[in-house]
């Protein structure tokens, strides 16, 4: 499939769930650290019909320490069809997403610091969230890969008796 690959509605393309895996880099000292587990995208529920909530959680280990962690956010219809509109959980806006072209940039200020995002689509199971944050409180290179979990069917138990061995 051709790179970058083209998403024309992102939250039709975002639903269901995904396994994540996040590398963090400061940059001001090298120190490094690694985020691993899922996030599932499900229906929000009314009166935000149409829109997913994110549901982030695993492990984060940082200087060698793990510890749980877990994060949400509202992805809302966006402005122009096919796109998205990302709320942090308490509806403050986040970001915009489009993915219609397969690759999207974006910015969120933060206090002093800025976060500049960029997301890239591989294929219909692989998309990547690239943030680089700077500012005087933080300097971060943020890198996530998300692959899709398939749910494959299980052949349902049978319900004739066994028949003797002969």
């Amino acid at each position: 499939m051709p790179f970058p690959h083209p998403v024309p509605e992102v939250l039709a393309h975002l639903a269901g769930e995904w396994r994540v895996t996040r590398t963090v880099r400061d940059l001001a000292d090298g120190s490094e650290g690694s985020f691993s587990g899922t996030t599932l995208f499900s229906p929000l529920p009314a009166p935000d019909e149409g829109g997913l909530l994110h549901q982030e959680s695993g492990v984060f280990t940082w200087r060698g320490t793990a510890r749980p962690a877990e994060r949400t956010l509202r992805f809302l219809p966006g402005a122009i069809p096919g796109t998205a509109r990302v709320e942090f959980a308490d509806g403050r806006f986040f970001h915009d997403l489009d993915l219609r072209s397969g690759r999207h940039s974006a910015d969120h200020p933060c206090s002093a610091d800025l976060y500049r995002g960029e997301f890239e689509v591989y294929d219909a199971d692989r998309w990547r969230a690239r943030w680089r944050v700077g500012g005087p409180a933080k300097d971060l290179l943020l890198v996530t890969d998300y692959v899709r979990v398939r749910v494959t069917a299980r052949p349902a138990p049978s319900t004739c008796p066994q028949s003797p061995e002969p």
